[in-house]
């Protein structure tokens, strides 16, 4: 289990050493996972400790408030990844203009040394960091010659771009869901509780559970997707999946609306999923929104858009198997769901960047 400390006064005394990576890690993608892999095999090789130093909020968010990108995940799912990595311990610092204003030697001094005890860093060849982003890859190499820790700098990584979470974005913002998994490892999710709607879909023979305005992670574009609903108990639910103002109906407000296919038909009255923190999977766009002249046109593409999910989702998602016998992709979902369902109601909750870690 990975120790987070809020700040340096949570650093224990006790910690004799650390390997130190910096950066925001938003979507913990391909390339943070290769640097977080870097760090924790040379924290086991000097025998020492595996540190993230990481920042929230998003420096953009205080330094460019209304160009600052909007998180691909929240803040409790990129601690639990960096976990899952092997990293020792998470630092999340309170990114304010009193903070950015440090020059690059007294974040190092501060932070890296005197807080961490860095025995080594590891950072991409282009880091930035101090006031104004005065600090550079060779800035960093001086101050370890300086203070006496080892500098890695890790290359980047991708195909004809590195991986980046600006990327993911761009793939999310077109509603490319398979390129956004391709950037990630694994396919991008939401995760919110159910709530009510208007219940429009259960008329028309579609119940859909709908995500609460406050879900966490970055909303694709508008469109219907193929992908799945992981309930609490970890069931993962195929799922035809609404993204969008519903046109049909005039509606104005974005949201978020899962169609759970082939239910148990003994239990179709029982399949209740209101005020339970799920996750929603998303794996392949089936098609942008389209406003309906009527109801009737709208449930003959809803029926095709079950059919469709049924073949992207493979044809055995109709069965007992795949409805019991799955469970959550990442073994680290089960804790944080339970985590985030009591942050949910009432429970107690706990300016400088890497070419890797943005």
């Amino acid at each position: 289990m990975v120790l987070h400390w809020n700040g340096l006064d949570d650093v224990p005394a006790s910690l004799t050493g650390s390997t130190v990576t910096i950066g925001n890690f938003d979507g913990v993608h391909r390339g943070h996972q290769s640097l977080l892999t870097t760090v924790v095999e040379a924290a086991r090789e000097h025998e020492c400790a595996s540190v993230v130093v990481t920042f929230d909020p998003h420096p953009a968010k205080v330094h460019r408030p209304a160009f600052a990108p909007v998180p691909i995940m929240s803040e409790r799912r990129k601690a639990a990844l960096i976990a899952e990595a092997g990293v020792d311990a998470l630092l999340t610092i309170n990114y304010t203009l009193a903070f950015a204003d440090q020059s690059a030697e007294e974040f190092v001094r501060d932070y890296l040394v005197n807080g961490l005890r860095a025995k080594v860093v590891v950072v991409g060849h282009d880091v930035r960091f101090g006031r104004g982003n005065e600090g550079t890859l060779d800035t960093m190499r001086s101050l370890g010659e300086k203070y006496g820790f080892e500098v890695v700098a890790v290359d980047d990584v991708g195909p004809e771009r590195r991986w980046s979470s600006t990327w993911v974005r761009e793939a999310l913002q077109k509603g490319d869901v398979e390129a956004a998994a391709e950037i990630l490892g694994r396919p991008h999710v939401m995760r919110g509780t159910v709530v009510h709607g208007f219940a429009r879909g259960r008329e028309m023979g579609f119940p859909t559970a709908n995500l609460s305005r406050d879900a966490t992670g970055l909303m694709p574009a508008d469109g219907v997707y193929a992908g799945w609903l992981v309930d609490e108990a970890g069931t993962r639910w195929p799922a035809a999946i609404s993204i969008g103002t519903n046109p049909t109906f005039d509606g104005v407000v974005r949201t978020v609306e899962s169609h759970v296919i082939d239910r148990p038909e003994e239990a179709v009255e029982d399949f209740n999923l209101y005020e339970q923190l799920v996750t929603v999977e998303f794996i392949k766009r089936l098609r942008g929104t389209v406003a309906y002249r009527g109801v009737e046109p709208l449930i003959e593409q809803m029926n095709l858009d079950v059919a469709q999910t049924r073949e992207v989702l493979g044809a055995d998602a109709a069965s007992a198997e795949a409805r019991l016998a799955c469970q959550v992709r990442d073994a680290i979902d089960a804790p944080v769901i339970a985590a985030e369902k009591a942050e949910h109601f009432g429970g107690a909750g706990a300016g400088v960047s890497t070419a890797a870690s943005e």
